[in-house]
């Protein structure tokens, strides 16, 4: 196939060299020479478009896109304006979502990792999964397009969440806790918006979700950890140097809670921290809330 891919970040420019592996042509589009620019970028020849930007100039550069090749997101996130689902965002052409536990850093090297790919097309999903798999990248398929959007989603934040445990020291049995109930929480949402509650026990929820919360190489866990031992969100960011996808996602996310009615408690106390109230406080909060079935 002919690809472009949309976004010269590590995850973009590693998913094109994954491609490429597997004999199709790529092309991967950035902002800024030396790339190609994504002005310049084929995409109306395309067989296929990556777009691997973040959530926050996802709808600006979708919306320029010509074309009406196939699209797959590689994106995490929710449309920050609308509090959308990315693939909501895409109008004019069938679209998949690429998700799961895959730190560009590791397949890089060449280490093995497994996705999930997920389309309410079956036919789209069954083609671009024998176009991606590879002897070290195993494609798994999943028609819930809805509940693979939220697992990419929300476990970014609650990673933020795992990170301030990290940074504050409070230990393994503490961490662990807190990702138990953040796939609850996750798994509540999802169940809430239509998706299927066994997508959170997969690859996209559970399996992003450890990977996420656990990582030397995770933004978002490194991210919350600087902002629990006293570092701003904005240096935070800085310090690391890439986006953290979870500081746009965690009000969005909220939002949408909101609107559904659904309680997200680790959810909000992020959000709360974030919006500057004492972390000390939501752990205490989050412990002392009242006793309740699992």
């Amino acid at each position: 196939m002919k690809v472009v891919v949309v976004g010269a970040g590590s995850w973009g420019t590693t998913f094109g060299a994954l491609l490429e592996e597997r004999g199709h042509d790529v092309i991967v589009a950035g902002r800024r020479p030396p790339q190609v620019l994504i002005a310049d970028a084929p995409v109306a020849e395309a067989d296929l478009v990556c777009i691997a930007v973040p959530s926050r100039a996802f709808r600006e550069v979708v919306e320029t896109l010509p074309g009406s090749a196939p699209r797959l997101i590689l994106t995490k996130g929710l449309d920050p304006a609308s509090g959308e689902r990315l693939s909501q965002v895409v109008r004019d052409a069938p679209v998949a979502v690429l998700s799961g536990p895959n730190h560009a850093e590791e397949i890089a090297e060449g280490l093995p990792a497994a996705a999930v790919l997920a389309s309410e097309d079956q036919e789209l999903a069954d083609e671009l999964q024998h176009a991606i798999i590879s002897p070290r990248f195993r494609v798994y398929v999943n028609t819930d397009l809805v509940g693979v959007e939220l697992c990419a989603a929300a476990k970014n934040v609650i990673a933020l969440a795992a990170g301030a445990v990290d940074g504050l020291g409070l230990g393994d049995n503490a961490k662990a806790a807190l990702i138990a109930r953040g796939l609850s929480e996750m798994t509540r949402l999802g169940e809430a918006c239509g998706a299927r509650s066994e997508t959170f026990s997969g690859l996209a929820g559970m399996g992003d979700l450890v990977v996420t919360c656990w990582s030397r190489h995770s933004r978002n866990r490194r991210a919350g950890e600087l902002i629990a031992q006293g570092t701003p969100p904005e240096e935070a960011v800085e310090s690391i140097g890439m986006v953290v996808e979870g500081l746009t996602t965690a009000p969005v996310l909220r939002d949408l809670a909101t609107r559904l009615g659904i309680e997200l408690p680790i959810t909000e106390g992020v959000c709360a921290v974030l919006g500057g109230a004492s972390l000390q406080d939501l752990i205490s909060g989050l412990m002392g809330r009242r006793p309740t079935d699992e």
